[in-house]
């Protein structure tokens, strides 16, 4: 199961991106669907359990994935055209904005980018991991209050993505990336210095650059690989990304059992420093300035004798 699914974030991220000048917002969108899903799971999985045994949590997401498996593969075989604009655009990717990038320059972004990714990820799931706990110890309510203040949080940071996807299709990606990984660290560190309700209101809203930095390197990376390259791009970022928010459970419960959740968050305040830090040695190149000033219908690429 776990080899199958794992097909989605190289391949799906990439067909996202394909073809589009403008990729901050259909990014944003796939990461808000993504998010509530995973928010949805255990909710949907204890239901199905509940009612039909653990056999149907497996067996009803894997039929549904069937069925829209099958859906797709009748939608694209019915869009030649499509198909001819993809493949002309693979073959465009040779000349798009990364000719721009010298080959150290190119290294150089990806070292940011695998960089911020590894912070970025011990930040997520640092605090999606530990908030709940945190509601728990500083409002002292029942466990369905504590999960409700949870929920409505994530919900709402989970929309930040999109206002995020709008601002780095409008703007520069190095000053939209700079100014989250600042808002980060000023709000983690206001974490460490609150109690009570005023937690929910912080926590709240660093959740929201949290959530709102999900698209930024997904989009950095659609902006500086060619096209042919978007999958194994993305396949790296994500290794990267899953392993450290798989190491970042044992190192939650150390730092908390040792410290407190106040030198946790300190801890996350320092990581999204030093986020910021390199996305100031980003190079100030036209592909991360801003997307293409043109753009076909639909935010496509125009085409490729004009890129």
């Amino acid at each position: 199961v776990g080899v199958f699914a794992a097909i989605y974030h190289p391949v799906g991220l990439a067909m996202v991106v394909q073809g589009r000048a403008r990729t901050g917002m259909p990014l944003a969108i796939n990461g808000v669907f993504g998010n509530l899903g995973v928010a949805c799971a255990a909710l949907m999985t204890g239901l199905l359990i509940d009612t039909a045994g653990w056999r149907s949590a497996f067996a009803v997401p894997g039929a549904v994935s069937v069925v829209l498996g099958a859906l797709f593969l009748f939608f694209i075989r019915g869009d030649r055209h499509g198909r001819a604009r993809l493949a002309g655009d693979a073959a465009a990717g040779r000349k798009n904005e990364t000719a721009s990038l010298s080959r150290g320059e190119l290294a150089r972004v990806f070292g940011i980018v695998f960089f911020t990714t590894a912070l970025g990820g011990l930040i997520f799931q640092s605090t999606t991991f530990s908030l709940p706990e945190v509601f728990d110890e500083q409002l002292a309510g029942s466990a369905t209050r504590t999960g409700w203040y949870a929920f409505v949080v994530f919900s709402i940071a989970a929309l930040a993505q999109l206002a995020v996807g709008r601002l780095v299709d409008r703007y520069s990606l190095r000053v939209v990336f700079a100014v989250v990984a600042l808002l980060q660290a000023i709000l983690l560190f206001c974490m460490t210095r609150v109690s009570g309700a005023a937690s929910v209101a912080v926590a709240t809203a660093f959740m929201l650059v949290v959530f709102g930095q999900i698209p930024i390197n997904d989009v950095l990376v659609s902006r500086v690989a060619r096209s042919e390259w978007h999958s194994r791009a993305y396949a790296a970022r994500y290794v990267v990304t899953f392993s450290v928010m798989a190491s970042a459970v044992p190192l939650i419960a150390w730092i908390h059992g040792a410290w407190g959740f106040s030198r946790l968050f300190a801890l996350l305040a320092v990581a999204a420093s030093l986020i910021f830090v390199s996305v100031l040695l980003l190079p100030d190149t036209r592909a991360l300035r801003r997307p293409a000033a043109s753009a076909a219908p639909g935010g496509r690429r125009p085409p490729a004798s004009t890129r």
